[in-house]
């Protein structure tokens, strides 16, 4: 079963979006300068790319100190995500924010829609080492990852409070 569904010229498709961010990179580089911004951020690329390999999802994007991680399913995506918060827990820990649902294949590889803006907002929104995600995202498929309920939040952009909870790795 396909989950592309093409209406008139637009194409929609059902995707899991998360957006990972170094926390206080700007201080950091106001503080230590290029160089050591530059050492920053290639250890944390590269931890991000190897991660995301490792569980099978996409960069969809790099945005400075912070990245765009794209998949089909939540599941691998939350997973990548919490592995990617825990294994940067240096001076400046890496936040995110995780959404799915529809969003429109943009030009062939980009991607716009609520759910993409849902994500970013939500990391944004996201204290130092934290993952916040919609309640509605969770399922008994995620055996590895802890969610805790964390109330309703006002996201910038939308008319209605989302209902948010904090992911986090149930290994520990």
């Amino acid at each position: 079963m396909s989950d592309v569904i093409r209406v008139g010229d637009v194409t929609r498709v059902q995707r899991t979006f998360a957006f990972v961010d170094v926390s206080g990179f700007t201080a950091f580089t106001d503080r230590e300068g290029d160089a050591a911004a530059v050492d920053l951020l290639e250890n944390v690329r590269g931890s991000i790319r190897r991660l995301a390999s490792v569980h099978g999802v996409r960069i969809a994007k790099w945005l400075g100190d912070g990245a765009m991680i794209v998949g089909v399913e939540p599941e691998p995506v939350i997973e990548a995500v919490v592995a990617m918060i825990d294994a940067n827990q240096q001076e400046l820990q890496l936040r995110a924010g995780v959404a799915e649902g529809d969003v429109i294949l943009f030009e062939g590889d980009d991607h716009i829609g609520q759910t993409i803006n849902l994500a970013a907002r939500l990391s944004d929104l996201a204290a130092p080492g934290e993952i916040l995600a919609p309640y509605e995202m969770m399922t008994s498929l995620l055996v590895n990852t802890k969610a805790t309920p964390a109330g309703e939040m006002a996201v910038p952009g939308l008319q209605s409070a989302v209902q948010v909870v904090r992911l986090e790795s149930d290994s520990l």
